[in-house]
Order: structure tokens, then sequence, then C-alpha cells
């Protein structure tokens, strides 16, 4: 019910938080399960929220266990879409858990639903493809020794940037991988090696290899290229939409920048989502006692497309993650 709720919300956020969503196979949006999407993990819950906000069938996605703490927030992540997975590091006694969230997704597939798992197992801001966790090749060839038709479509994940907003994020489906794609028996662990041989090959071909601080192929790889004439243009504009939400914006990256981690940009993104609402709010407020409600209603219209400016001005001007 929350993620049905939220998911309106979640879409305009993300519309104004990345300034384009490069996608290769548009059209893989629209299917639907079972469905398994393995994909990098290079931004922490963001990487959900994306996928979440452009397919048209719900997600269900796989997260660290340490975050369902507690019956309140388990509950919340669950009316998210949200399982949890645990790590050894998340405390051995919770390990059994795992095989619960495993049953769990096997109905999802039965059901013709589609889970979103992490195959790496773990989030680093980075553009780079690391070793991948047996999870992933587990959930596939159980599904088919089950004879449900599940299919897995390999995704890269990339970011011009994991630390500024107006970031363009590129997605890279690859090729299905279905039961037909594995030679070994299912029974045999050999399977499982050949299953994530396969899926590592894909993943590969989308996931951009960039060395921390080439800032030169980034600019080339996500077209982050100046226009000194739109430049000119959309500065004032940039300006008074800086001035309206930096008091905002700045105390939340303030709060954040040591804590978070990789972690930075989702919880940002979260936080301005929750927030945000407010924040118009006591803007139009002290514009109503300052003026008029005249002006009010100019305000509210004047935040969002000022964002919008700001954002677009942003990526005129890139300043990649060095």
């Amino acid at each position: 019910m929350l993620y049905k709720l939220l998911l309106l919300p979640a879409r305009l956020s993300i519309y104004f938080y990345c300034k384009k969503i490069i996608i290769n196979k548009k059209e893989i949006l629209n299917w639907k399960g079972p469905l398994l999407i393995a994909a990098n993990h290079p931004n922490s819950f963001l990487d959900a929220i994306i996928l979440s906000s452009i397919f048209k069938q719900p997600i269900y996605s796989l997260a660290r266990g340490d975050a369902f703490a507690g019956k309140f927030y388990s509950k919340i992540l669950q009316s998210l879409n949200m399982l949890p997975v645990y790590r050894v590091s998340e405390g051995v006694e919770n390990l059994d858990h795992n095989y619960t969230t495993f049953n769990a997704c096997q109905q999802l597939f039965k059901e013709n639903k589609i889970v979103l798992i992490f195959s790496e197992g773990r989030c680093i801001n980075e553009w780079h493809l690391r070793p991948l966790k047996k999870g992933t090749a587990r959930l596939a060839v159980t599904a088919w020794t089950e004879n449900v038709p599940l299919k897995i479509i390999p995704l890269g994940i990339n970011y011009s940037s994991f630390r500024k907003f107006g970031k363009v994020v590129i997605l890279n489906f690859g090729n299905t991988i279905t039961r037909e794609s594995i030679q070994e028996e299912f029974t045999s662990g050999k399977a499982l090696n050949e299953f994530n041989s396969l899926l590592k090959n894909e993943l590969q071909e989308l996931v951009y290899e960039i060395k921390k601080g080439d800032t030169e192929k980034i600019k080339e790889i996500f077209g982050l290229n100046q226009n000194p004439l739109k430049k000119i243009v959309m500065f004032i504009p940039a300006v008074i939409g800086f001035l309206l939400h930096a008091p905002l914006y700045y105390a939340i990256v303030l709060f954040i920048k040591n804590r978070a981690k990789d972690h930075f940009d989702s919880i940002l993104v979260g936080a301005l989502f929750l927030f945000y609402p407010i924040y118009i709010v006591l803007l139009i407020l002290i514009a109503f006692l300052i003026s008029s409600s005249v002006y009010s209603a100019l305000l509210f219209l004047l935040l969002p497309l000022t964002a919008l400016s700001l954002l677009h001005f942003k990526q005129l001007a890139p300043k990649p993650d060095k």
C-alpha cells in the first residue's frame, strides 16, 4: 500500500534530482514477471528507487538485513516491497531469515512478479564491477528446478556522480538469461558457477569501468558538455533557484556528508523527499505573512521551476566527482 502511495511522488523526485536517465532497452520497462533483475550496486537504495519509479510493474527489492531492525522499521520496509538479506557481519543468528526471504522470492516468481537483486551484495560508490555473490544464481536455479519460467535480465547502473544532484544515469540492460542458457545439471554446484560466469560476462559489458578522478572520461561517457548560449539564458533563474533552495539543501548536506559515506546520495534524496514539501509550505507561509496570497501562489509555482532551471544549469557547467 505504501509503495503505491509513494510511487508518484518518488517519480517526481527522481525527475528533479536526476537531469537525465538514459535507458538502452526501454521496452524492458513494460515487462512482466516472473523476472529477476540482476544489477550492480553503486548507489545504495537510490538504485532501487530509480528502478521502481520507471518500471510499469511493481518491483520487490532485496535489501541489507540490518535496515529491518525493529518491528516498526521492518513493517515500513516490507510495505515498500523490500525484503531483508542478512550477511555474516550483520549477525550469524540472522542468517536463517534468508531462507524466509528466499522462499518469498520463489513465491513472487510463481505470481509473475519482478524481483530486484544486487548481485555484488554490497554498495560501494565506484565505477567498477565487483565479484558476484551466489545469491542470484541460487534464486534462478531453484526457480528453474521448480519449473518456473524465470527470466534474468542483467543490468548495469551507471551514475555521472555520487555526490551531486543534476546527475545523468545510464541504465544498460543486457541479454536475457533463461534456463536454456545453462548447460550444467541444475542439481550440480557447477550450475551456479556457470550462471555466475555468464552473468559476470554480461555485467562487464554493461558497467562502465572508470578510474576515480578521470573526469574527462566521465564527461565523455555521460555527455556532460557545456553549452554557452543555454548557460547564459538559464543563469538568472538558476541563481534564483539556488538562493531559494540553498538553505534546505545545504542544511541536509552538512548534516549527512560525514555520516552517510556510500549512502550519501540515497539519504540526500530521501531527506529532500521528506522535507521539501514542508519547506515549500514554510516559504509560502512567510510570503503570505509578508505580502499577500497572490505572491504566495506565485512562489508555489516559482520554487519547482527554478529548481529545474538550477538542475539543468548545473549540467551545463558539470563538475563530476573526483
